[in-house]
């Protein structure tokens, strides 16, 4: 006769949604750059993941200055190169892309006296969290997102990135 250790429980209706609420992740990683010490397609996964709330379908490109620029000021009217542009196409589920400038990435993070890796995921949360419509464009919502910014980058093993 089994024990309570050893007997199999089937999952009520509600544990059962519970169960399957992580949201799933459809993720494509471009490398536009021959770059050292860019992030793994894990990597990438690893730091996405952590920011979902709901299903996504996300593409990460990591670009040149050059690439960087033209985006930035064709779709933001700002003629440089930034560290991380969001382009949202859906909210419900999450459809996007972020472009990741990597020498804007490098310059800022040998600035900062971060490491790569912890900058790269910071950026990385960022943008994703861009993409689940958090913004920092007034005081109150930058907050917000600066806190779970903190709170993820945290948990995945990293230094507070403010």
């Amino acid at each position: 006769m089994p024990t309570n250790a050893t007997k199999k429980t089937k999952l009520s209706r509600g544990e059962a949604c519970l169960a399957r609420a992580v949201p799933k992740l459809s993720l494509a990683v471009q490398y536009a750059v021959e770059v050292a010490g860019l992030p793994t397609r894990a990597q990438v996964r690893k730091w996405v993941k952590a920011t979902l709330a709901v299903d996504a379908e996300i593409t990460v490109r990591f670009v040149g200055e050059e690439e960087g620029r033209s985006l930035n000021r064709d779709y933001r009217g700002k003629d440089y190169a930034t560290n991380v542009l969001s382009f949202i196409y859906s909210s419900t589920p999450v459809q996007g892309d972020l472009v990741i400038c990597t020498p804007v990435v490098e310059r800022e993070a040998q600035d900062q006296g971060k490491t790569i890796d912890a900058h790269y995921a910071h950026l990385i949360v960022h943008g994703a969290l861009h993409l689940q419509g958090f913004d920092h464009e007034v005081e109150a919502e930058a907050e917000v997102m600066e806190a779970r910014e903190t709170e993820i980058v945290i948990k995945l093993g990293y230094p507070d990135p403010y």
